[in-house]
This record gives structure tokens, C-alpha cells and sequence, in this order.
């Protein structure tokens, strides 16, 4: 088959194929909005040029979508997962054609759209996803640059992944990847005077996030060091964490795929062509800064997908070339993940293992916020203060039609959570309804709850939560 066949039409095919699949699956998704999807959609209702603990764009997105289409529904809230993934396996297949052959370019985008992490986000929404194209088409606009030497290339470069950093900061390993790549790499390297293009178009478009920080006392910088603990200062008498290391490190073959996780190591040791050498710089930096974050501190596993973008484009020739039965055999294991992990939303909440459905973090917090929701009115109290974030979170989303005020604690100090930081509980707000793991005491004994919740299984499996009327100024002091 001549290789225009395949791309971008047959590439085009199958990456809307998959992408409608996971749309379709979203309407039977049984699952409940995790806390951090409550959170964004929460953000979305309060447009501001940043937020507690991320940047922008995700709430701008999920607000764009849900005014579209009238519903705050989950659905609704979950579905530029899929688009944007969609549109992230295009635009890399497209730069894979242009770096490698049409044949190249039809692969990477198979196989990016059937990555593991590729198929958790469009199921759950999170800013890697959000994220994900903004920095596909800046290494796309960025080789565009380096070929042409044009302006416009490199403004478009730097406008992209400044999108990108609004999305998540962590996009900012696509600077440090280039400046790397230039340096090292002849044929990578742009002009002085496209390279400051390229560097204000970033700046222009991250300058209202900028300011933001700068307005609220650097907030989202500040909870990004609280996670980066060892920037504080707070890991290094405990000394080094080589077990988390190995846990992150082993995580990236189930966040990537086994085959081409191993495939990508092998990559950066003999990279090859300078084309191939340009992308290692472009993959290697995230990937390298958050073992090391791992090993000094603790590190989550989707915190290095910025090195996976590029990762792509490495793996796939390189398969290709060397080892194509491998190819296939990464296609068949990221692809029956791809196929079970929508399959699980639809059927949860089985599988249950003893006693526990598999899918149990994403259960029942809709349900314990429906039966807070009637523990409210039926004690009298228009005001629920919850001190767990992951129940304030969905009783926001849930509670969205309630006529109910939510509120935290009213912090001491800095805020830790946005809901301390925006919603915090004001002192003349009369008898409330909180939500606790265990009795306030007002002054005079430990106070009887109203209601104990039903919390055996689920997301709050283990919990005790009861909800307790007790004065706003009860409910502000701090256990």
C-alpha cells in the first residue's frame, strides 16, 4: 500500500475511531468524579487566571464545555480527555512524518493514541491531558523552525507551549530539552533571533498566569514546592529514598507500556541519527529530573509523561527499524489496556476483590454526598463544613443544584486547599452541618453526631464519617 494511504487518511480513521469509542464509553461510565476532576470543574465555575494548586487552562477548557453543552454533567466534565489525545496522536503522527516517512508517522500515532496513560486520560480528566497536544505542536512548530528559519514558526513554537505550561507547569521541560538539544546538536539548534521569538510568544501567553501568582502571594508555586518537598528542605535528614525511586522508575512501564518504556531506554543510550539525538534531549529532561525528585523526596507516576511526547517520536522508528514484531507486540499490550480500562469503568462496580471493588477510589462519593446533602435538610441548616477535601470536592459537583452552602474550615495561616483558601467558613454563620472522622468538641464533651454514614466500601472504605450540628465557631477550631 503506497504510504499516502496511510497518512494521514488511514492514520486520520483510526485514531477518530478510537477516539469515538472512548467517547461512547464515557456515557456508560459508572465511575465517580475523582477528587482532583470535582476540583477543575469547581474552578471552571470560578474563571480566574489561576488557580491553588495548577494553572488555568484546565478550568477554562472544562468551563468552555460544559457552557456548550448545558450540562455539568461528568460526562461533560470528562470529555476533552478523548479529543485532546485524539488531536495529541495526529499532531505527533504528523511531525513523524515529517522527521521520518509516512509510514512512521501513521505508527506514532497508533501507538501514541493506545498508550496506557493515553487511555487513563480519556477517562479521567487531568492537566498531562490537557497538556498533551499544546506540547505536541510545540515540537512540531519547533522542528518547523529549525528547517525553515521562519519567524512565524517559532513564535507559533512559543506560543504553544505556553498553553502547555497553562495547562501544567511541568511544560517547561520542553525549554530545558531544547536549549539542551541545541547545544549538543547542531541540526537542532534556531537562530538568536527565532530563539527570542520563540521565548516572548512564551512569555506573552503565560504573562496573565504570571501575574496572577504575583497578585495572590505565588499560591500555585508555593503548593508545587509543598510537592516538591525536598525544595523545602524537608527530606534531607531523612536522607535518600531509593525505594520510591524504584517505584517510580518500575511505574513508567505500566505509564508508557512495557515494550516501549524498554524500547525508549535503549533509545536514549544509541540514539543514532542527530534527528534522533535532538529528540532524546527533548524526552530525557523530565524523566531525569523526577527520578531524581523520586529519590530525594517521592514522586507520582504521571509525573514524567512530559518525556513521552517525544518519547513517541523515538520509540516507534526505532521499532521499526530494528525490532518490528516488538512494535506489534507493544500495540497488542497497550492496546488490550486501552480496551479494559473503559471496559471497567462500565461494568464497576465489579470485579470486587475481597470484599473491595477494583475501581473502589472511584466510588460512592457521590452517594455520601447525596446522604450529607439530606442530613442538611432534614436538621435545618443551609451550611455543610467538611474538613476532607476529597468530600468537600464532590459535594461541590454533586450538591451543584442544592441550594446548600459549602464551606471549609477557616484556615489558620496559609491556606492548604483551595477550598480553605476561596470557601472558608465565616464566623457568623450559626449552626452547621460538619462532616467529621471524629467528634468536635465544643466545650463541653465530645458532641453526638446526627447521623453516621455508611462508608464500608468505596472511596471512603475505612472511614468513619459522621456528620455532627454544632456552631460555625466550633466547626472553624482546628481538632
Amino acid at each position: 500500500m503506497p504510504e499516502r494511504a496511510i497518512w494521514p487518511g488511514r492514520a486520520a480513521w483510526i485514531v477518530a475511531a478510537i477516539t469515538l469509542a472512548r467517547v461512547a464509553a464515557l456515557r456508560f461510565n459508572r465511575t465517580d468524579l475523582f477528587v482532583d476532576e470535582s476540583q477543575y470543574w469547581l474552578w471552571g465555575r470560578n474563571l480566574d487566571l489561576g488557580y491553588y494548586s495548577k494553572p488555568p487552562l484546565i478550568a477554562w477548557v472544562i468551563r468552555a464545555v460544559t457552557e456548550v453543552a448545558g450540562s455539568d454533567a461528568a460526562f461533560w466534565v470528562r470529555l476533552p480527555g478523548a479529543v485532546f489525545h485524539g488531536a495529541t496522536a495526529l499532531i505527533l503522527g504528523a511531525l513523524a512524518a515529517r522527521l521520518f516517512t509516512a509510514r512512521t508517522g501513521f505508527w506514532v500515532a497508533v501507538t501514541y493514541v493506545t498508550l496506557p496513560f493515553a487511555a487513563l486520560g480519556s477517562l479521567l480528566i487531568s492537566t498531562d491531558t490537557i497538556m498533551a497536544p499544546f506540547f505536541a505542536a510545540a515540537l512540531l512548530c519547533h522542528v518547523r523552525t529549525v528547517e525553515s528559519d521562519r519567524a512565524g514558526w517559532a513564535a507559533l513554537a512559543g506560543i504553544a507551549i505556553g498553553l502547555a505550561f497553562l495547562a501544567k507547569y511541568a511544560a517547561i521541560y520542553f525549554l530545558v530539552g531544547a536549549a539542551l538539544a541545541a547545544l549538543f546538536v547542531p541540526w537542532a539548534r534556531i537562530s538568536v533571533r527565532n530563539a527570542l521569538i520563540l521565548a516572548a510568544g512564551f512569555m506573552v501567553t503565560i504573562l496573565p498566569n504570571v501575574a496572577w501568582n504575583l497578585a495572590n502571594d505565588l499560591t500555585t508555586v508555593a503548593h508545587t514546592m509543598d510537592n516538591v518537598g525536598w525544595v523545602r528542605g524537608e527530606s534531607w535528614l531523612a536522607g535518600l529514598n531509593p525505594a520510591g525511586l524504584a517505584e517510580f522508575f518500575f511505574s513508567q512501564f505500566a505509564v508508557f507500556g512495557p515494550v516501549l518504556f524498554a524500547a525508549l531506554l535503549a533509545g536514549y543510550l544509541r540514539p543514532g541519527s542527530a534527528r534522533m539525538r535532538a529528540l532524546v534531549f527533548l524526552s530525557l529532561p523530565a524523566l531525569v529530573v523526577v527520578c531524581a525528585q523520586a529519590l530525594l523526596d517521592k514522586a507520582y507516576a504521571n509525573w514524567a509523561v512530559a518525556s513521552y511526547f517525544a518519547g513517541t517520536l523515538i520509540v516507534v522508528p526505532l521499532l521499526l527499524d530494528r525490532a518490528p514484531r516488538a512494535l506489534w507486540l507493544s500495540l497488542a499490550i497497550n492496546g488490550a489496556v486501552a480496551v479494559l480500562l473503559p471496559l471497567l469503568t462500565i461494568i464497576a462496580p465489579a470485579p470486587v476483590r475481597d470484599g473491595t471493588p477494583l475501581l473502589g477510589r472511584y466510588l460512592g462519593r457521590a452517594d455520601l454526598s447525596r446522604e450529607i446533602i439530606a442530613t442538611a435538610r432534614e436538621a435545618g441548616t443551609p451550611t455543610i463544613v467538611a474538613r476532607d477535601r476529597d468530600i468537600l470536592a464532590d459535594l461541590f459537583h454533586t450538591g451543584r443544584a442544592a441550594g446548600l452552602a459549602f464551606h471549609a474550615p477557616r484556615p489558620e495561616g496559609r491556606a492548604q486547599s483551595y477550598y480553605e483558601q476561596t470557601y472558608p467558613l465565616p464566623e457568623n454563620a450559626g449552626q452547621v452541618l460538619l462532616i467529621a472522622d471524629h467528634a468536635p468538641d465544643c466545650g463541653g464533651g465530645p458532641v453526638s453526631p446526627v447521623r453516621r454514614f455508611d462508608t464500608a466500601s468505596g472511596a471512603y472504605a475505612g472511614r468513619d464519617f459522621a456528620a455532627y450540628l454544632v456552631p460555625a465557631e466550633c466547626a472553624n477550631a482546628r481538632p
